[in-house]
């Protein structure tokens, strides 16, 4: 790809993120979207300079855990685009609060540009509990800074 090629997707990319409205980047859990049955909240959070997004999917008793990592905004004036890739090191955890753990699963991923989603695991929990899902990334010179998010299990 030419370099005004990639200037132009460059420019595009950082375009339609800076006309994202603000409140797209605020650091607490974003409002609950429903699909159907199934009930879907995250958490966003800063994390080795990435936007990082604990998130679950909640349908009747069964809680689905997932992650996500995306660009935080648009680049820096003279930062290269598109930018180099990042390797990235995961981890997602869920507990029923004040219950047993739902599990733990480590990750590996490279980001470059476009969302990367480290799916966890699905579990069957009890009607009126709360899940409280964490998810962490480290990247080399980046160190965690993990982000949480706590959905009740309405059934």
């Amino acid at each position: 790809m030419n370099r005004l090629a990639r200037f132009a997707i460059g420019t595009a990319g950082a375009a339609a993120l800076l006309a994202a409205p603000a409140s797209a980047f605020a650091a607490q859990a974003g409002p609950a979207t429903t699909t159907g049955t199934t009930v879907t909240t995250c958490s966003y959070g800063l994390q080795s300079g990435l936007a990082t997004y604990a998130c679950t999917d909640v349908t009747g008793d069964s809680v689905a855990v997932y992650g996500k990592v995306a660009l935080a905004g648009p680049p820096s004036p003279g930062t290269p685009w598109p930018p180099a890739p990042k390797e990235l090191f995961t981890t997602l955890s869920a507990e029923v609060a004040g219950g047993s753990s739902l599990g733990s699963v480590n990750g590996h991923g490279v980001f470059q540009i476009s969302t990367l989603r480290f799916d966890g695991f699905t579990s069957t929990v009890p009607c009126g509990s709360t899940v409280n899902a964490t998810f962490s990334v480290t990247s080399y010179g980046w160190g965690p800074s993990p982000v949480t998010v706590s959905v009740p299990v309405n059934c």
